[in-house]
């Protein structure tokens, strides 16, 4: 999370290959290397999510097919039972390939027997709908994380700027205070002069009482 909130930080979020306001998730069926060959393929491009992220959610989902599941590069399903797809076993083969920071190609095989599917087979919308609807889950779920990194950041600069106007009050306050202040000291000084006056003469008064005692007193014979 903290990388993906200091990369929306640098980055504006941009999301390709738009269809009016949202994404486009097409499925294509093409020939791929898969499995040491080149088969009948179903291709899709996923958007927002990693390659890893892609390659654990669909282990698990052909987990959820009974199928036992290895390998790392690509991804081997042994004997996953799709009843929407066959009512046999079938093997399925997978890999992704990361082409920008947003997109990731998806590369799904269904094995059938000894059959590869493709678009010509009566299950092929099936398949097509299972990679498609996982596709679309991956990108919402990619695209989510992102906008809750984008609105945790919205967050902080919020703050951030609650923090700049209470400085701003606080400083705006301060000004008020010294120069309620200095206005006050103004005054003081000019109380403090005219005090000073007429302590000044005060003094010169008593100075010259205690002048007329010297005189007096040195006076006395």
């Amino acid at each position: 999370m903290k990388k993906l909130l200091l990369a929306l930080a640098i980055s504006t979020l941009t999301l390709p290959v738009l269809a009016g306001d949202g994404v486009k998730i097409k499925v294509e069926s093409k020939n791929e290397n898969i499995n040491g060959g080149s088969h009948p393929c179903l291709v899709v491009t996923i958007y927002d999510a990693s390659p890893d992220d892609i390659e654990s959610e669909w282990k698990s989902k052909m987990k959820g097919y009974d199928a036992k599941v290895s390998g790392k590069d690509e991804i081997f399903a042994d004997n996953a039972l799709i009843k929407t797809i066959s009512e046999n076993t079938c093997d399925v083969y997978a890999y992704t390939e990361k082409i920008s920071d947003t997109e990731t190609k998806f590369v799904v095989g269904f094995l059938l027997g000894e059959t590869w599917l493709d678009s010509k087979a009566s299950s092929y919308n099936a398949a097509e709908k299972i990679v498609k609807d996982f596709a679309v889950e991956q990108s919402k779920d990619g695209i989510a994380e992102k906008r809750k990194a984008a609105e945790k950041l919205l967050d902080d600069k919020k703050d951030d700027q609650s923090d700049l106007e209470k400085k701003n009050k606080d400083l705006h306050d301060d000004i008020t205070d010294y120069n309620e202040k200095i206005k006050k000291a103004e005054e003081d000084i000019k109380t403090n002069e005219s005090d000073q006056t007429k302590k000044k003469e005060e003094i010169d008064a008593q100075q010259k009482v205690v002048d007329d005692l010297k005189s007096r007193e040195n006076s006395v014979e």
